[in-house]
């Protein structure tokens, strides 16, 4: 094995192990160089491997800076709400609503959901905070002529709970598209970003009742150091 790759997982394996922990400094080329006895460019494509694995990030004038590596899996397949996520995954996290209200379907939001133009739905803004940051935001329309009433208390717990318990509702499955889309003014004042964060990973799923019925448009929208995308697949031969 070459010695860079060496280094390299040396150096995984001890920021796994919290020996380097999220937001520290690795020991300088320098003193790296003197750790492994190597020269600087072997010590550079390690910690290159290191960037490009999304373990650090090198900062001008300060060296490489351990990003946090504890993300959680957020399942591609399947109709999961965060609630549920965070239950199975033990994720502590707090809700807050910013946005609550009934508005009309405009031209953009028609060519999304097909919904006819000025129909009532209700548009709802929930910020989800992790460790006392806000790595989530939630934004959703409901037809309320299906969702007739969305009371606060619902909307900070589990929406998905009270469609399908209080209200009755059979959801049966979402079509759904993940995108990386670069970071905006707005989001900046909903979420808490870095200035170093410049995108965010957006999930819009259209999702249908068992009638096939679309009653809701959502955007996930996620900070990229907190949350990734799983799946299993089987390969199927066509």
């Amino acid at each position: 094995m070459n010695k860079f790759k060496e280094i390299f997982l040396d150096l995984e394996q001890k920021i796994l192990a919290g020996e380097y922990p999220s937001h520290s400094l690795l020991p300088s080329e320098n003193q790296l160089i003197q750790i492994y006895g190597v020269s600087r460019e072997t010590v550079r494509k390690a910690l290159n491997l290191l960037r490009n694995a999304g373990y650090i990030q090198k900062k001008q004038g300060k060296g490489s800076i351990v990003l946090d590596v504890n993300r959680f899996e957020f399942p591609i397949s399947g109709l999961t709400s965060f609630r549920e996520l965070q239950e199975t995954q033990n994720i502590p996290n707090e809700t807050t609503v910013v946005t609550l209200e009934k508005k009309s379907v405009n031209e953009k939001l028609q060519k999304i959901t097909d919904w006819p133009l000025d129909t009532e739905v209700w548009h709802l803004v929930r910020q989800r905070k992790i460790d006392g940051q806000v790595v989530l935001v939630d934004k959703d329309y409901l037809l309320t002529e299906i969702i007739p009433e969305l009371p606060v208390e619902k909307a900070k717990d589990s929406i998905y709970a009270y469609f399908e318990n209080d209200l009755g509702l059979d959801i049966a499955y979402a079509r759904k598209e993940i995108v990386v889309e670069p970071v905006t003014s707005e989001l900046r004042e909903l979420m808490s970003l870095a200035m170093t964060d410049t995108h965010v990973v957006v999930v819009r799923s259209l999702v249908y009742l068992e009638d096939t019925r679309c009653f809701e448009y959502s955007e996930a929208i996620h900070r990229l150091d907190k949350f990734r995308f799983v799946d299993f697949a089987r390969r199927k031969k066509v």
